[in-house]
């Protein structure tokens, strides 16, 4: 299990199929063998410290102290609860990234009952400050080598997302077939590759909706879009309604987040 605090810098982040927006306070809790990734948008060799704060839990252990402290057993709950990710916001979410940061600088029993009281605090969150992120559930567990594949394709998707984006060549960068990839893709991230391009793309897209004043059709060929025709159909299908829409509805509050699926 982690637990992961984003403290500086917005990109990306990818939770099972799951793909959206983080920013500073962004809080997750991540299932065991569930993929994950936190790409920033940053300038080539650009490095921001202190980025964020990951706790590391191994359910074994919870599981073991249950037996004998049965109020242990919240704890498992909550667990089984973040088998697909969960996301934390409003006063949950700045309430446990205080006691996050408070549990690396404790140790010995202080320690231990402030991540017992960081788990109990995401427990009792309210159902309205909690938002599960991947459709689908974890799948078996990525090794250190499948994890640096999948980091690399995620890379280049995003760093070519304006311009071309070819299977093949994402295949040569981690030494496969375009084939092999698609299959591997898949099965270690949760979605496809083609799936991961296009939504990704809608991504860029509201961001850009959103943040700037840029017309729709500046908008679509930022995206990596080559058309409006092909673009607008992809974004409905993604966001359940035209861009025009989108920027008017996200900044007058009415859509939560960059996508409303």
């Amino acid at each position: 299990m982690e637990v992961h605090l984003i403290r500086r810098s917005s990109g990306l982040a990818f939770v099972g199929d799951h793909i959206g927006p983080f920013g500073p306070g962004h809080f997750v809790l991540v299932g065991s063998h569930l993929p994950h990734n936190w790409i920033s948008d940053l300038d080539p060799d650009e490095l921001v410290v202190g980025r964020d704060v990951v706790l590391q839990i191994d359910p074994a252990r919870i599981n073991r102290l249950a037996e004998d402290l049965p109020e242990a057993a919240e704890a498992i709950s909550l667990f089984h609860a973040a088998n697909r990710g969960i996301e934390y916001t409003g006063r949950t979410a700045a309430e446990a990234a205080i006691e996050l940061e408070r549990i690396g600088s404790s140790s010995g029993l202080h320690r231990l009952q402030r991540v017992f009281g960081l788990l109990s605090l995401l427990a009792d969150a309210p159902t309205h400050e909690q938002h599960t992120l991947s459709q689908s559930p974890a799948g078996a567990p990525l090794d250190a080598p499948a994890q640096l594949k999948v980091d690399a394709v995620l890379r280049y998707i995003t760093d070519n997302l304006a311009g071309e984006i070819r299977l093949d060549e994402a295949a040569a960068i981690i030494g496969m077939t375009p084939s092999g990839l698609s299959r591997f893709f898949l099965r270690a991230a949760g979605s496809g590759f083609a799936d991961t391009v296009r939504r990704l793309r809608v991504i860029r897209a509201c961001t850009l909706l959103f943040r700037t004043d840029r017309p729709i059709a500046e908008v679509c060929f930022d995206a990596g879009y080559q058309n409006l025709s092909n673009f607008n159909r992809q974004f409905r299908a993604e966001t359940g309604m035209t861009p025009r829409e989108y920027r008017t509805k996200v900044r007058t509050g009415v859509a939560r987040g960059v996508l409303a699926t």
